[in-house]
């Protein structure tokens, strides 16, 4: 059994009542055991605060302890921490971040096989100890890998950004061709190994209107975009592009490929939330361990009014046994090829 570890996220938004409306279904424990980083004491105030009466959490001091029929929980901070449901204060940033800290942990050490981590704020978890603008840029260091790739993953479409966290003037600096390559490999590799698609068919959209309109709307795709397309085809990948990005959400050409990689942030993820509101995952593509998120935030407005909706948690956990199921099998049968997904009509 998979034992997945939980970070509770920040204490004042929406991740605990996210996480229990997704352990209340039993099915959960067929395919997993759930171990909550986090604390009893918030996970208590969060379920009274929700009206919840039939979720119970077994409180342990290692993952060794889980009980795989049922919800286990890590304390991970101290007992006198407060809650204020709905505002981003200090305290809420730290126990996110001493959370994630002993998940990380336990997970390099294969005391669980997989993380999916709670939301958090990006402003109060910042301290001395932790000066990243994300998970994805705290878990690229913490685990020693040169280039990894948010990929915001669902049954709809893989969206893969080039540059995430950074602001929008500075994108165009950061493409290089070489930059541009690696985000296709990255990509390529975990189409292939983490979701089993034999021979994936990967979208390269492009920086400007118009992908550039060769050359009179800028010069990023003739420089930097398409000379990686040539690249990628010379290892052999099934690459197209650049396409315009408005032209290729709006024409629903999307549901050609099995991937799709953007140039910055907003422009894969507003079509990406836009047409998967729901279900979407945040996964961390190019990682030794498999971490998945909610492809949501903390949505402060709308913490303890049991209002928040639970499928992006739920397929995040889904998503994360399943990838590390895929792992375990294409690192077993290495050198054999995958099963064959059916891509009939993507030629239509």
């Amino acid at each position: 059994m998979i034992k997945v570890g939980i970070t509770h996220g920040d204490i004042n938004g929406i991740g605990y009542e996210v996480l229990i409306k997704t352990l209340l279904d039993s099915r959960i424990y067929s395919i997993c055991t759930p171990i909550i980083y986090g604390s009893p004491k918030v996970a208590a105030y969060h379920r009274k605060a929700l009206d919840i009466d039939n979720f119970n959490l077994s409180s342990i001091k290692t993952p060794e302890e889980a009980n795989p029929k049922r919800a286990s929980i890590i304390n991970c901070v101290d007992d006198d921490v407060r809650v204020e449901l709905g505002k981003s204060t200090a305290i809420a940033g730290e126990a996110s971040r001493q959370a994630l800290m002993r998940a990380v942990s336990d997970l390099k050490n294969n005391k669980i096989q997989a993380l999916v981590t709670g939301p958090i704020n990006k402003h109060n978890i910042q301290s001395e100890d932790f000066n990243f603008t994300g998970h994805t840029e705290f878990l690229k260091e913490y685990f020693g890998v040169e280039e990894v790739l948010m990929l915001m993953a669902s049954d709809l479409m893989n969206v893969g950004v080039v540059s995430s966290h950074v602001p929008l003037a500075e994108v165009s600096a950061r493409l290089t061709p070489e930059a541009v390559l690696s985000k296709i490999r990255i990509l390529n590799d975990a189409l292939v190994k983490d979701f089993g698609i034999r021979k994936p068919r990967i979208a390269v959209l492009g920086l400007n209107p118009h992908a550039g309109e060769e050359g009179m709307l800028g010069d990023e795709e003739i420089d930097m975009i398409i000379p990686a397309i040539e690249m990628a085809r010379e290892d052999r990948y099934t690459i197209f592009g650049p396409f315009p990005a408005d032209g290729f959400f709006g024409s629903g050409d999307f549901a050609r490929f099995d991937g799709i990689l953007a140039m910055y942030h907003d422009q894969g993820l507003i079509p990406f939330k836009t047409l998967i509101p729901d279900e979407g995952v945040n996964y961390t593509a190019g990682l030794p361990i498999v971490r998945t998120s909610p492809a949501h935030g903390t949505a402060f407005d709308m913490a303890g009014g049991n209002r928040a909706r639970h499928g992006s948690f739920r397929k995040a956990l889904y998503m994360a046994c399943d990838i590390y199921r895929n792992r375990m099998q294409y690192e077993e049968f290495t050198g054999n090829p995958l099963p064959d997904r059916d891509i009939s009509d993507l030629d239509r």
